[in-house]
Formats: C-alpha cells, sequence, structure tokens
C-alpha cells in the first residue's frame, strides 16, 4: 500500500457496466482506476454489482457466472500490489454455500475486505430475496488509515424496523467516518429529490459525510441515471454529478478535528419532461447498442407519437443508424404523408413510403371465402396494422435493424394496439410516457437538445404535428378520441388506476364521470394479454407495464365502483393473530 498524502481523494466512478460483460467491465474497472491514478487518487469507488453489471436477475445464480466473477475480482486484487489507488467494486459473492450482493475492497494485491448488503429490495422491479442471502450489519472497513462505511443501496433507504437493519448506525457506532454507498438506482421522475431525502436522514443520524455513487446506463426496460452525490456532515452539498452521462470524478476530502469535509462540483440536473426524454433517449441508445444491432427502423405516420420516437432516435443513435418508412393506405390523409416527409426531413434520416393497400387488398382477397355473409368490422381495420408489421419486420430480418415500436401508455393502457402489428417490435421508447406527456416532449424537443444527443438542434417535429389532432385511419375526418376520452381526462384517470390503484368510488368522487371511469377501468382490465407480449420499453414512471405491475390474464375480479366495506374487527380473536405473526416469524 502507498502512504496516504494528505487529505483522502476518492474517485467516482460513475459509470454505464453491461450485463454479463465480466471482462468488459473489468476492463472498465482498470481503465478508470488509471484515470484515478494520475489524480492521485487514494481510492475508487465502483456501483453496485458492477463486474456482473446490474440488475443480473437470474443470470446471477448461474455458477459458471458466479465463478468468473470472482475470477475477474481476484486478478483485479492482484493488480493493486502496483500500490495504486484502492478500489471499492461491487460483485456477487459465494461464502460458505450463499451468494451474496457484495462489495469488495482491493487494495496491496489482496481482496482486503468484504462487506454484504444486509437489505435486499423486494419491490417494483427489484427481486433481490429470492436471489441473495442477507448480510449482516457490519462495521466500517480501513482504507488508507481512514474507517469508511459500506453500505449498499438499500441499506441506507430504509428505517430500522423488525425487518430492516440499520446499517449507517451500526456503522458510525463501529467508528465510521465517512460512508460510501455504491448504488444501482433505477432512475424514475423526482426520483433525485427522494434520493436526497433518504441521504439527508442517514446522514442526520450519524453525523457523518456521505457519499452516494449510482450506476448510469439502460438495461432492458430500466434507466440508472447515475446523478451521484456526496454530502458533507453538516448536510451542505459536497458534490453533483451529471445524470444520464459517464463521469469520473476525483473529491479531495480534508480532516478537521473530527470531520471530514469536500468542495467538489456541482452539475446542473435535469427535471420533470426533461428528464424523462433523456431516460428515453439513454434507454434506447443502451438498448440497441448492448445487443448488437447495427441501427433502428420505424413506421412514420405523420402522427405525434412516432415522430417523437423518430426524434429519440435519431438523438440516441445519430441519423445515420435511422430508418424511416411510411406504409400509407387509402384512408390515410394526405396531411399526414406531408407532414412524415417532413420529420423524416428535419431529422435527415434514411426514408422510404411503401403503400400497403395491395398487401392489405391482398388479404381480404384471401378471406373473402371465410368471412363471406359476415358484415365488415374492426378485423378489416386491423390488417392494415397487421401488415404495417409484417413490412417492418421484413425489413428487420433483412437488414438486422431493430424495430422501434412506438405506443404510448395511454394507449397501451386500454388495448389501443394491434398485436403483431403496431405493437411489434424490439423497443419502445414510449411505453411508460402517457399521451399527454408525448405532446409536451415534442414542444420541449423543438427547443431544447439534451447533453449528448446526437441529433439536430431547433425544430425537428413539424409544429403541424404537435397541433393537429390525432387520428385513427378509419376515416380522415376521425379522431382517436372520437372513441376516447379527451387525453388529459383519460390519463388523469389511468394515472389514478395505475400509478396509484385508487378504486373507482374514490375515482368518482374525486370528479369524474362514473360511466368513463367503469369503461376505462374495463379495457385496462381486458388489456393485460396484449401488454404481456408487447416490446419492452423504458420506465419513467412509479408502476409500468413491465415487472413492478403484475396482473392476471385471466381474472374474473372487477372493481363495482362502490364504496369500499369497512372491515369488520369484532370477528377476528387477537389469539387469531398472534399465530399468525407466529407462523411468519
Amino acid at each position: 500500500m502507498s502512504e496516504r498524502s494528505a487529505g483522502f481523494k476518492i474517485t467516482l466512478a460513475q459509470l454505464n457496466p453491461t450485463v454479463g460483460d465480466i471482462d468488459g467491465n473489468a476492463a472498465k474497472v482498470r481503465a478508470a482506476r488509471v484515470k484515478a491514478a494520475a489524480d492521485g487518487a487514494d481510492l475508487i469507488v465502483f456501483s453496485e454489482l458492477f463486474i456482473a453489471g446490474y440488475q443480473p436477475e437470474d443470470l446471477v445464480l448461474k455458477p459458471a457466472f458466479q465463478a468468473a466473477c470472482r475470477a475477474a475480482v481476484e486478478t483485479l486484487a492482484r493488480e493493486t500490489a502496483d500500490g495504486g489507488p484502492a478500489v471499492l467494486v461491487g460483485v456477487p459473492w459465494v461464502e460458505e454455500g450463499k451468494l451474496y450482493n457484495a462489495v469488495a475492497l482491493l487494495d496491496g494485491g489482496l481482496i482486503a475486505a468484504l462487506r454484504f448488503k444486509a437489505n435486499l429490495p423486494n419491490y417494483g422491479v427489484f427481486d433481490e430475496k429470492r436471489l441473495f442471502a442477507r448480510g449482516p450489519a457490519a462495521g466500517p472497513v480501513m482504507i488508507r488509515g481512514v474507517r469508511v462505511g459500506v453500505p449498499i443501496c438499500e441499506d441506507v433507504w430504509v428505517e430500522e424496523s423488525e425487518d430492516y437493519e440499520n446499517v449507517v448506525e451500526c456503522q458510525a457506532e463501529t467508528g465510521a467516518e465517512i460512508i460510501i454507498v455504491p448504488n444501482g438506482s433505477p432512475y424514475m421522475r423526482d426520483k433525485t429529490d427522494i434520493r436526497l431525502s433518504v441521504a439527508v436522514a442517514r446522514v442526520t443520524e450519524s453525523g457523518l459525510p456521505l457519499i452516494y455513487l449510482n450506476q448510469v446506463g439502460g438495461q432492458d426496460e430500466v434507466v440508472y441515471d447515475g446523478a451521484s452525490f456526496a454530502l458533507n456532515g453538516d448536510l451542505s452539498v459536497a458534490a453533483q454529478l451529471p445524470a444520464f452521462a459517464e463521469s469520473l470524478t476525483t473529491l479531495v476530502w480534508e480532516k478537521n478535528g473530527d470531520d471530514w469535509r469536500c468542495s467538489g462540483p456541482v452539475a446542473p440536473q435535469l427535471e420533470g419532461d426533461a428528464a424523462d426524454y433523456a431516460a428515453c433517449v439513454l434507454g434506447l441508445r443502451d438498448y440497441v447498442r448492448k445487443n448488437g444491432f447495427p441501427g433502428v427502423l420505424l413506421g412514420i405516420s405523420g402522427g405525434i407519437d412516432s415522430a417523437v420516437c423518430a426524434a429519440i432516435a435519431v438523438d440516441a443513435l445519430g441519423k445515420d443508424a435511422v430508418r424511416g418508412v411510411m406504409l400509407p393506405y387509402r384512408f390515410t390523409a394526405q396531411v399526414s404523408i406531408e407532414d412524415a416527409a417532413k420529420l423524416a426531413k428535419a431529422l435527415d434520416i434514411h426514408y422510404e413510403v411503401l403503400p400497403i393497400a395491395q398487401a392489405v387488398e391482398g388479404f381480404e382477397g384471401i378471406l373473402s371465402g371465410t368471412f363471406k355473409g359476415l358484415p365488415r368490422d374492426i378485423t378489416e381495420e386491423n390488417l392494415q396494422a397487421r401488415t404495417r408489421g409484417t413490412l417492418l419486420m421484413a425489413i428487420s430480418n433483412k437488414t438486422g435493424a431493430m424495430v422501434v415500436t412506438t405506443g404510448n401508455k395511454s394507449e397501451m393502457s386500454v388495448g389501443y394496439a394491434t398485436l403483431y402489428g403496431d405493437m411489434n417490435g424490439g423497443f419502445n421508447p414510449i411505453k411508460d410516457i402517457y399521451k399527454t406527456e408525448v405532446f409536451r416532449l415534442a414542444t420541449l424537443r423543438n427547443a431544447w437538445k439534451p447533453e449528448g444527443a446526437l441529433g439536430p438542434s431547433g425544430e425537428v417535429i413539424p409544429e403541424n404535428i404537435i397541433t393537429r389532432p390525432p387520428t385513427a385511419e378509419l376515416r380522415e375526418d376521425q379522431t382517436d378520441q372520437d372513441s376516447l376520452p379527451p387525453y388529459e381526462m383519460l390519463d388523469a384517470i389511468l394515472e389514478r388506476l395505475v400509478e396509484k390503484e385508487e378504486p373507482l368510488a374514490a375515482i368518482v368522487a374525486a370528479g369524474f364521470d362514473r360511466a368513463t371511469v367503469a369503461r376505462i377501468n374495463h379495457l385496462l382490465n381486458i388489456a393485460e394479454y396484449k401488454r404481456r407480449q408487447a416490446a419492452p420499453g423504458v420506465k419513467v414512471t412509479s408502476r409500468n407495464f413491465g415487472r413492478d405491475r403484475r396482473y392476471p390474464i385471466t381474472n374474473r375480479f372487477r372493481d363495482a365502483g362502490q364504496p369500499l366495506p369497512a372491515p369488520d374487527e369484532t370477528l377476528t380473536a387477537r389469539t387469531s393473530r398472534a399465530s399468525a405473526d407466529a407462523f411468519e416469524g
């Protein structure tokens, strides 16, 4: 180990690992450590399960994967014999037959210490109780003469209870001087304020400075936004790293008596719609790149959804990796054709028009005998979407480009999407974006471009697409809202049904029409099977249609919209409750 210089220099490695790319992630550790050494750092910190990539899900249960992760960490440990910075890195670790979510301290050529996650999240996108064993609430580790507490992610998110250990309190009571928290904390709107309030609570309790180091990058439907930060013991902000971008930042901590303090860089943070848009860009970019697609293609209809998705795709991948296809039918309005062409020109993407009338009429001809004597209905209308899906997938198969799906959360919620038509594809960047926000994102993108976006500045979405009512291609004068309530109302009802799980009676009591609420709830229920088959997409809200909202497809329960019956506590004997508690615990 090298002798520590004045102060304590810590490099925060807010980086983008790839799940399963153990060698690639280890290479990122090496490269970042070289930079940290050049900065004179004593320690470099990486995010939760960095070697494996986060979240590894059931991949982490494979013995071969566990062994490969350990071998990579052992190799990195040997390399720290060079006297350079110590390394704190997340890794799955098997100890006495149990698998732990661990952080390893690598220093002086050794794995100098291990700390295991004590509090395992089991909500939303997390499923850690079925993957990992629970670790003990351990004390700090010694790093270059400084006692550092290392709680892992959820270890700082919870208050002490029968189920949760107060890990920070344990570390403070056993002599920790600084708290460093490796995280894999997913993006969600307004999550920055929530994280800060959690960190403030832990600093207030312990009186210790705290470093919150978060992963950045997309992993399937989850986006990790980085936005790492540090707080001094007096709750002042010691540093703030940027969101949605990798960052290697070395912080210099100085000791004054028993107090360590730092004054580092403070990057501005995105909020609201701007943060959602940046999350959609990062999620699509990483899904495409990490899965090895050469580019993407999408159907451009001249409507708002495909326009926003096209802008996101160009911002994520660059114009040369995006291909737009207009697939008009006889009901497609001329204004839609014109607007689609204007969008493609503004984004400067490869663009082509493939009329589908011949294909649709071919299907109708094939089915004419089968459908003889039956009236025309939505079946024939849906052939348009299915034809488009078939053609887009054919281009995808031929070129290798991934199809971007363009359905918004409002319409996916109520089943206004055709399976194997406008829903098929590889990934949907606006899957968790309500229609009202889609319009806001279009206006926002015309006035602002995220840092690092690869698309052009200025107006990229023609104003007519934003102001024109969304059309459903049943006839030229019909709009989507001829059959749905206004999107402002639809989205407000859906938010209460999906995000808040409110009973129908409560939604009606809030001022919404009973019949409309009942109809939207009915459509939401019967569309579950469609959502199960939809492409994955970026998560930005508290509850999306992915792993954190799991409803059975076969389900007879329906909320009747009546006031909820009050429980009759007189019927439950105290002894029954005591027996249940004893059984569970």
